[in-house]
Protein backbone atom coordinates (compact mmCIF):
# COMPACT_ATOMS: atom_id res chain seq x y z
CA UNK A 1 0.00 0.00 0.00
CA UNK A 2 1.37 3.44 -1.32
CA UNK A 3 0.62 7.10 -1.18
CA UNK A 4 2.17 9.83 -2.61
CA UNK A 5 2.65 13.25 0.14
CA UNK A 6 0.26 15.34 -0.07
CA UNK A 7 -2.39 12.78 -2.34
CA UNK A 8 -5.34 10.80 -0.37
CA UNK A 9 -5.54 7.73 -1.72
CA UNK A 10 -7.37 4.73 -0.98
CA UNK A 11 -4.18 2.79 0.33
CA UNK A 12 -1.27 4.32 1.92
CA UNK A 13 2.43 5.05 1.39
CA UNK A 14 4.76 8.21 0.11
CA UNK A 15 6.04 10.23 -2.81
CA UNK A 16 6.37 10.88 -6.25
CA UNK A 17 8.57 9.21 -8.80
CA UNK A 18 10.06 11.87 -11.45
CA UNK A 19 8.80 11.27 -15.01
CA UNK A 20 10.54 8.25 -17.01
CA UNK A 21 12.02 8.20 -20.33
CA UNK A 22 11.26 5.22 -22.59
CA UNK A 23 13.57 2.26 -21.91
CA UNK A 24 16.11 1.92 -24.85
CA UNK A 25 15.75 -0.41 -27.75
CA UNK A 26 19.17 -2.52 -28.20
CA UNK A 27 19.56 -3.58 -32.36
CA UNK A 28 19.44 -7.30 -32.99
CA UNK A 29 21.59 -8.68 -36.09
CA UNK A 30 19.61 -9.62 -38.70
CA UNK A 31 17.44 -12.59 -38.41
CA UNK A 32 18.34 -13.04 -34.57
CA UNK A 33 15.69 -12.63 -31.90
CA UNK A 34 15.01 -9.29 -30.18
CA UNK A 35 16.80 -8.56 -27.23
CA UNK A 36 15.04 -8.53 -24.05
CA UNK A 37 15.40 -4.57 -24.29
CA UNK A 38 13.05 -4.13 -26.96
CA UNK A 39 10.26 -5.75 -25.07
CA UNK A 40 10.96 -3.36 -21.67
CA UNK A 41 8.04 -0.82 -21.11
CA UNK A 42 8.69 2.31 -19.74
CA UNK A 43 6.67 3.35 -16.22
CA UNK A 44 4.41 6.31 -17.18
CA UNK A 45 2.63 6.75 -14.23
CA UNK A 46 4.94 8.97 -11.89
CA UNK A 47 5.10 6.70 -9.04
CA UNK A 48 5.13 2.40 -8.66
CA UNK A 49 3.97 1.23 -12.41
CA UNK A 50 5.13 -1.87 -13.94
CA UNK A 51 7.64 0.24 -16.11
CA UNK A 52 11.83 -0.95 -16.11
CA UNK A 53 13.19 2.43 -15.73
CA UNK A 54 12.62 2.50 -12.09
CA UNK A 55 13.96 5.52 -10.06
CA UNK A 56 16.47 4.85 -8.00
CA UNK A 57 16.74 7.28 -5.96
CA UNK A 58 13.08 7.63 -5.29
CA UNK A 59 13.34 3.53 -4.93
CA UNK A 60 16.32 1.65 -3.08
CA UNK A 61 17.61 -1.87 -5.17
CA UNK A 62 16.34 -4.92 -5.16
CA UNK A 63 19.25 -6.87 -5.06
CA UNK A 64 22.01 -7.50 -2.64
CA UNK A 65 22.14 -7.24 1.27
CA UNK A 66 19.16 -4.45 2.58
CA UNK A 67 19.61 -4.02 5.83
CA UNK A 68 16.60 -3.38 7.81
CA UNK A 69 15.86 -2.21 11.83
CA UNK A 70 12.57 -3.38 13.50
CA UNK A 71 11.03 -1.22 16.16
CA UNK A 72 8.58 -1.97 18.16
CA UNK A 73 6.47 1.00 19.24
CA UNK A 74 3.74 1.32 21.96
CA UNK A 75 1.69 4.10 22.94
CA UNK A 76 0.57 5.78 26.57
CA UNK A 77 -3.00 4.66 25.74
CA UNK A 78 -1.98 1.50 24.37
CA UNK A 79 1.30 -0.58 26.77
CA UNK A 80 3.09 -3.71 25.50
CA UNK A 81 1.80 -6.62 27.44
CA UNK A 82 4.30 -9.09 26.31
CA UNK A 83 7.84 -9.37 25.05
CA UNK A 84 8.60 -8.67 21.56
CA UNK A 85 9.90 -12.10 20.82
CA UNK A 86 6.62 -12.73 19.34
CA UNK A 87 5.94 -10.43 16.96
CA UNK A 88 10.19 -10.92 15.66
CA UNK A 89 9.25 -14.61 15.05
CA UNK A 90 5.96 -13.49 13.46
CA UNK A 91 7.75 -11.49 10.72
CA UNK A 92 10.90 -13.66 10.42
CA UNK A 93 9.79 -15.90 7.64
CA UNK A 94 10.09 -13.19 5.13
CA UNK A 95 13.55 -13.16 5.19
CA UNK A 96 13.96 -16.81 3.54
CA UNK A 97 10.29 -16.23 1.67
CA UNK A 98 11.88 -13.22 -0.50
CA UNK A 99 15.46 -14.82 -0.84
CA UNK A 100 13.72 -17.95 -2.50
CA UNK A 101 11.74 -15.67 -4.37
CA UNK A 102 14.44 -13.85 -5.65
CA UNK A 103 16.00 -16.66 -6.54
CA UNK A 104 18.96 -15.68 -3.52
CA UNK A 105 19.55 -12.16 -5.39
CA UNK A 106 17.94 -10.34 -2.68
CA UNK A 107 19.17 -10.63 1.44
CA UNK A 108 17.12 -9.29 3.81
CA UNK A 109 19.22 -8.99 7.12
CA UNK A 110 17.01 -7.67 10.06
CA UNK A 111 17.94 -6.69 13.31
CA UNK A 112 15.18 -6.58 15.45
CA UNK A 113 15.60 -3.89 18.51
CA UNK A 114 14.40 -5.93 21.29
CA UNK A 115 12.95 -3.55 23.42
CA UNK A 116 9.67 -1.65 23.57
CA UNK A 117 9.87 2.08 22.22
CA UNK A 118 7.12 4.38 24.01
CA UNK A 119 5.57 6.60 21.49
CA UNK A 120 5.54 10.17 22.64
CA UNK A 121 0.94 10.16 21.93
CA UNK A 122 -1.39 7.84 22.19
CA UNK A 123 -2.29 5.59 19.16
CA UNK A 124 -5.48 7.01 18.23
CA UNK A 125 -3.79 10.38 17.61
CA UNK A 126 -2.07 9.47 14.68
CA UNK A 127 -5.51 9.03 12.06
CA UNK A 128 -4.61 5.45 10.97
CA UNK A 129 -7.20 5.44 8.41
CA UNK A 130 -7.88 4.74 4.42
CA UNK A 131 -6.39 7.71 3.02
CA UNK A 132 -3.79 8.71 5.29
CA UNK A 133 -1.83 11.27 4.07
CA UNK A 134 1.86 11.41 3.67
CA UNK A 135 2.31 14.42 6.24
CA UNK A 136 0.57 12.09 8.91
CA UNK A 137 2.31 8.76 7.85
CA UNK A 138 5.54 10.75 7.91
CA UNK A 139 4.91 12.09 11.45
CA UNK A 140 3.68 8.96 12.81
CA UNK A 141 7.11 7.61 11.52
CA UNK A 142 9.36 10.28 12.93
CA UNK A 143 8.06 9.99 16.59
CA UNK A 144 8.73 6.09 16.61
CA UNK A 145 12.45 6.83 15.08
CA UNK A 146 13.03 10.22 17.55
CA UNK A 147 12.02 7.54 20.22
CA UNK A 148 13.99 5.05 19.52
CA UNK A 149 17.33 7.13 18.46
CA UNK A 150 19.01 6.83 21.86
CA UNK A 151 19.02 2.87 21.57
CA UNK A 152 19.85 2.54 17.68
CA UNK A 153 22.75 3.95 15.36
CA UNK A 154 19.95 4.57 12.23
CA UNK A 155 22.98 5.16 9.83
CA UNK A 156 23.63 1.08 9.75
CA UNK A 157 20.22 0.48 8.19
CA UNK A 158 18.57 1.05 4.77
CA UNK A 159 15.22 0.99 6.11
CA UNK A 160 13.01 0.35 8.58
CA UNK A 161 10.63 -1.20 9.92
CA UNK A 162 8.05 -0.15 13.14
CA UNK A 163 5.93 -2.78 14.55
CA UNK A 164 3.26 -1.68 17.10
CA UNK A 165 1.92 -3.59 20.61
CA UNK A 166 -0.92 -5.62 19.93
CA UNK A 167 -3.10 -3.46 21.85
CA UNK A 168 -2.91 -0.49 19.54
CA UNK A 169 -6.11 -1.12 17.63
CA UNK A 170 -5.76 2.40 16.24
CA UNK A 171 -2.96 1.55 14.13
CA UNK A 172 -4.93 -0.94 12.18
CA UNK A 173 -2.76 -1.21 8.61
CA UNK A 174 0.33 -1.61 6.96
CA UNK A 175 0.85 1.45 4.80
CA UNK A 176 5.03 1.74 3.22
CA UNK A 177 7.00 4.76 3.33
CA UNK A 178 8.62 6.62 0.79
CA UNK A 179 10.36 9.75 1.52
CA UNK A 180 10.04 12.90 -0.62
CA UNK A 181 13.43 14.19 -1.91
CA UNK A 182 11.68 17.93 -1.87
CA UNK A 183 11.05 18.14 1.59
CA UNK A 184 13.55 17.93 4.83
CA UNK A 185 12.25 14.52 5.87
CA UNK A 186 13.44 12.47 9.07
CA UNK A 187 17.02 12.32 9.67
CA UNK A 188 19.05 10.55 12.39
CA UNK A 189 22.59 9.66 13.41
CA UNK A 190 23.01 11.99 10.29
CA UNK A 191 21.52 10.12 7.65
CA UNK A 192 18.50 10.54 5.71
CA UNK A 193 15.50 8.01 6.27
CA UNK A 194 14.05 6.77 2.91
CA UNK A 195 12.12 3.87 3.33
CA UNK A 196 9.88 1.93 5.96
CA UNK A 197 7.08 -0.57 6.80
CA UNK A 198 4.98 0.59 9.61
CA UNK A 199 2.98 -2.22 10.10
CA UNK A 200 -0.67 -2.52 11.70
CA UNK A 201 -2.87 -5.28 12.83
CA UNK A 202 -3.02 -6.52 9.76
CA UNK A 203 0.22 -8.25 10.42
CA UNK A 204 -1.37 -10.90 12.56
CA UNK A 205 -4.22 -11.62 9.66
CA UNK A 206 -1.53 -11.22 6.83
CA UNK A 207 1.26 -13.20 8.50
CA UNK A 208 5.27 -12.46 7.00
CA UNK A 209 3.90 -11.92 3.84
CA UNK A 210 2.91 -8.47 4.11
CA UNK A 211 6.39 -7.39 5.11
CA UNK A 212 7.60 -9.25 1.60
CA UNK A 213 4.35 -7.04 0.14
CA UNK A 214 5.28 -3.69 1.59
CA UNK A 215 8.99 -3.66 1.15
CA UNK A 216 8.55 -4.54 -2.57
CA UNK A 217 6.55 -1.09 -2.77
CA UNK A 218 9.99 0.25 -2.14
CA UNK A 219 11.77 -1.53 -4.43
CA UNK A 220 8.94 0.45 -7.05
CA UNK A 221 6.25 -2.09 -7.55
CA UNK A 222 2.43 -1.40 -7.84
CA UNK A 223 -0.23 -2.88 -5.84
CA UNK A 224 -2.28 -5.42 -7.88
CA UNK A 225 -5.62 -5.52 -6.44
CA UNK A 226 -8.22 -3.31 -7.18
CA UNK A 227 -8.50 0.23 -5.37
CA UNK A 228 -11.94 -0.25 -6.57
CA UNK A 229 -14.55 -3.14 -6.92
CA UNK A 230 -14.33 -6.47 -6.63
CA UNK A 231 -10.26 -6.63 -4.57
CA UNK A 232 -8.76 -9.62 -6.53
CA UNK A 233 -10.53 -9.00 -9.93
CA UNK A 234 -6.80 -8.39 -11.97
CA UNK A 235 -4.61 -10.58 -10.57
CA UNK A 236 -6.39 -13.29 -7.99
CA UNK A 237 -3.81 -14.68 -5.48
CA UNK A 238 -0.80 -15.41 -8.61
CA UNK A 239 1.39 -12.22 -6.99
CA UNK A 240 2.13 -11.37 -3.41
CA UNK A 241 1.37 -7.67 -4.67
CA UNK A 242 -2.28 -8.70 -5.16
CA UNK A 243 -3.82 -11.21 -2.42
CA UNK A 244 -0.82 -11.21 0.09
CA UNK A 245 -2.76 -14.37 1.34
CA UNK A 246 -3.22 -15.86 -2.24
CA UNK A 247 -2.37 -19.69 -2.87
CA UNK A 248 0.27 -18.87 -5.60
CA UNK A 249 1.82 -15.73 -4.51
CA UNK A 250 5.80 -15.75 -6.00
CA UNK A 251 6.20 -12.40 -7.97
CA UNK A 252 5.55 -12.51 -11.38
CA UNK A 253 8.34 -13.03 -14.01
CA UNK A 254 7.91 -9.46 -14.98
CA UNK A 255 8.29 -8.27 -11.59
CA UNK A 256 11.54 -10.50 -10.98
CA UNK A 257 12.90 -8.91 -14.02
CA UNK A 258 11.79 -5.56 -13.35
CA UNK A 259 13.75 -5.92 -10.37
CA UNK A 260 16.67 -7.32 -11.16
CA UNK A 261 16.22 -11.10 -10.02
CA UNK A 262 15.70 -12.33 -13.76
CA UNK A 263 18.44 -11.53 -16.22
CA UNK A 264 17.77 -10.29 -19.87
CA UNK A 265 19.14 -13.44 -21.11
CA UNK A 266 16.52 -15.25 -19.30
CA UNK A 267 13.44 -13.35 -20.93
CA UNK A 268 12.35 -13.87 -24.41
CA UNK A 269 11.49 -11.02 -26.60
CA UNK A 270 8.70 -10.86 -29.64
CA UNK A 271 9.06 -7.08 -30.31
CA UNK A 272 7.09 -6.95 -33.66
CA UNK A 273 4.87 -8.98 -36.20
CA UNK A 274 5.91 -12.76 -36.43
CA UNK A 275 6.01 -15.51 -34.17
CA UNK A 276 8.97 -17.50 -31.91
CA UNK A 277 8.31 -20.63 -30.01
CA UNK A 278 9.74 -20.32 -25.93
CA UNK A 279 10.86 -23.03 -23.41
CA UNK A 280 10.09 -21.76 -20.33
CA UNK A 281 11.36 -23.03 -17.01
CA UNK A 282 9.04 -22.29 -13.77
CA UNK A 283 9.43 -19.01 -12.20
CA UNK A 284 9.06 -20.58 -9.12
CA UNK A 285 12.95 -22.01 -9.50
CA UNK A 286 16.30 -20.41 -10.78
CA UNK A 287 17.30 -20.90 -14.02
CA UNK A 288 16.48 -21.00 -17.85
CA UNK A 289 14.25 -18.66 -19.68
CA UNK A 290 11.67 -17.46 -17.30
CA UNK A 291 9.16 -15.18 -19.33
CA UNK A 292 7.88 -14.69 -22.99
CA UNK A 293 6.97 -11.28 -23.72
CA UNK A 294 4.99 -9.83 -26.77
CA UNK A 295 5.07 -6.36 -27.33
CA UNK A 296 1.88 -4.83 -28.16
CA UNK A 297 2.95 -1.24 -27.64
CA UNK A 298 4.38 1.92 -26.20
CA UNK A 299 3.36 0.42 -22.48
CA UNK A 300 1.63 -2.68 -23.25
CA UNK A 301 2.71 -6.42 -23.59
CA UNK A 302 1.57 -9.63 -23.00
CA UNK A 303 3.77 -12.43 -20.73
CA UNK A 304 3.29 -15.77 -20.87
CA UNK A 305 4.90 -17.61 -17.77
CA UNK A 306 5.33 -21.31 -16.18
CA UNK A 307 4.22 -21.90 -12.70
CA UNK A 308 3.88 -24.76 -11.21
CA UNK A 309 3.07 -25.56 -7.25
CA UNK A 310 6.33 -26.13 -5.95
CA UNK A 311 8.27 -23.40 -3.92
CA UNK A 312 6.38 -20.09 -2.54
CA UNK A 313 3.71 -21.73 -4.45
CA UNK A 314 3.46 -25.13 -3.21
CA UNK A 315 -0.72 -24.25 -2.45
CA UNK A 316 -1.16 -23.06 -6.13
CA UNK A 317 -4.82 -23.81 -7.27
CA UNK A 318 -3.46 -24.39 -10.85
CA UNK A 319 -0.42 -25.16 -12.67
CA UNK A 320 0.76 -24.63 -16.26
CA UNK A 321 1.36 -21.36 -18.46
CA UNK A 322 0.07 -17.87 -16.88
CA UNK A 323 -0.94 -15.35 -19.60
CA UNK A 324 -1.46 -11.68 -18.93
CA UNK A 325 -1.30 -8.47 -19.89
CA UNK A 326 0.87 -5.76 -18.59
CA UNK A 327 0.29 -1.71 -19.28
CA UNK A 328 2.97 0.57 -17.71
CA UNK A 329 0.70 3.46 -17.96
CA UNK A 330 -1.89 2.15 -15.42
CA UNK A 331 -1.89 3.13 -12.07
CA UNK A 332 -1.50 1.25 -9.05
CA UNK A 333 -4.78 -0.43 -8.06
CA UNK A 334 -6.34 -0.37 -11.42
CA UNK A 335 -5.30 -3.07 -12.87
CA UNK A 336 -1.34 -2.17 -14.22
CA UNK A 337 -1.58 -6.42 -14.39
CA UNK A 338 -4.67 -7.94 -15.53
CA UNK A 339 -4.80 -12.24 -15.69
CA UNK A 340 -5.91 -13.79 -18.79
CA UNK A 341 -8.22 -16.94 -17.30
CA UNK A 342 -7.99 -19.72 -19.50
CA UNK A 343 -11.08 -21.64 -17.57
CA UNK A 344 -13.79 -18.63 -16.64
CA UNK A 345 -16.43 -20.94 -16.70
CA UNK A 346 -14.94 -23.78 -14.23
CA UNK A 347 -15.76 -23.66 -10.85
CA UNK A 348 -12.91 -23.44 -8.67
CA UNK A 349 -13.13 -25.68 -5.38
CA UNK A 350 -12.99 -24.50 -1.85
CA UNK A 351 -10.50 -22.28 -0.72
CA UNK A 352 -9.51 -20.78 -4.45
CA UNK A 353 -10.94 -18.29 -6.29
CA UNK A 354 -11.83 -18.68 -10.00
CA UNK A 355 -8.79 -16.26 -11.38
CA UNK A 356 -6.78 -18.40 -9.54
CA UNK A 357 -7.64 -21.26 -12.20
CA UNK A 358 -6.28 -19.26 -14.99
CA UNK A 359 -3.27 -21.03 -15.47
CA UNK A 360 -3.38 -22.65 -19.52
CA UNK A 361 -2.47 -26.25 -20.11
CA UNK A 362 -1.36 -27.55 -23.35
CA UNK A 363 -3.31 -27.42 -26.56
CA UNK A 364 -5.06 -24.32 -25.14
CA UNK A 365 -4.37 -21.06 -26.82
CA UNK A 366 -4.62 -17.41 -26.09
CA UNK A 367 -5.76 -14.64 -28.60
CA UNK A 368 -6.07 -10.88 -28.73
CA UNK A 369 -7.94 -9.69 -31.80
CA UNK A 370 -7.22 -6.17 -31.52
CA UNK A 371 -3.89 -6.54 -31.34
CA UNK A 372 -3.10 -9.69 -33.43
CA UNK A 373 -1.62 -11.33 -30.54
CA UNK A 374 -1.93 -15.04 -30.59
CA UNK A 375 -0.17 -17.79 -27.38
CA UNK A 376 -0.48 -21.48 -27.88
CA UNK A 377 0.63 -23.82 -25.11
CA UNK A 378 2.33 -26.04 -27.19
CA UNK A 379 3.96 -28.71 -24.56
CA UNK A 380 4.31 -29.26 -20.73
CA UNK A 381 5.71 -31.37 -18.26
CA UNK A 382 7.20 -31.19 -14.41
CA UNK A 383 10.41 -29.17 -16.01
CA UNK A 384 8.34 -25.98 -17.59
CA UNK A 385 6.36 -25.49 -20.54
CA UNK A 386 6.45 -24.59 -24.35
CA UNK A 387 4.39 -21.80 -25.98
CA UNK A 388 4.64 -20.22 -29.28
CA UNK A 389 4.07 -16.36 -29.60
CA UNK A 390 2.48 -15.52 -32.84
CA UNK A 391 1.68 -11.28 -33.70
CA UNK A 392 0.61 -10.42 -36.74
Amino acid sequence: MTTPPRRLLPLAVSVALLCCLSAPTAAAAPGSPPPAASCALPGRTGWTDEGHDTDRTQFQPATGVRRVLTLYVDFPDAPATESTEPYAAHLAPAADWTGRASYGRLRLDNTPLHRWIRMPADSTSYGFARGLTFEAHEKYLRDAITAADPYADFSRYDMVYVVPARTATAIPFSPTYLYDPATPGITADGTRLKWAVTFGQDMWRWGHKVAAHETAHTFGLPDLYSFAGATHQYAGGWDVMGDIAGHAPQYLGWHSWKLGWTRDDQVACLAASGRRTVRLTPVERSGGTKIAVLRTGETTAYVAESRRAQGNDAAACSTGVLIYKVDSAARTGEGPVRIMNANPTTTPPTGCAALDLAAYAPGQSFTDPATGVRIDVLGGGRTGDTVRLSKE
